[in-house]
């Protein structure tokens, strides 16, 4: 009982939340690379098609929603922050 006083201390859970969203994010990735993506063939009938020159399921796979949506946009965490801050004209 005595280690798992020394593993459970409030000071440890940011580190288990910190390790667990890695995890996820991996986890999420394998899955995704696993069930869509169009180079990766599971199945014996799809490995045995050789290389396919499928450039729109390629295209459909590497355009996402989430690509789409971030490629105008600033590269910046808080942008209207970071502009009040760092533009000398609102001051």
């Amino acid at each position: 009982m005595a280690s798992v006083n020394r593993w459970l201390r409030p000071e440890v859970y940011p580190l288990f939340a910190a390790v667990g969203v890695a995890v996820g994010i991996c986890g999420f990735q394998l899955v995704r690379n696993i069930c869509i993506n169009p180079e990766v063939r599971v199945n014996k009938e799809n490995r045995s098609a050789g290389i396919l020159e499928n450039y729109s399921e390629g295209e459909k796979y590497a355009e996402h929603s989430l690509r789409k949506y971030v490629r105008n946009k600033a590269p910046q965490i808080m942008p209207t922050i970071n502009s009040f801050f760092a533009d000398p004209d609102r001051n």
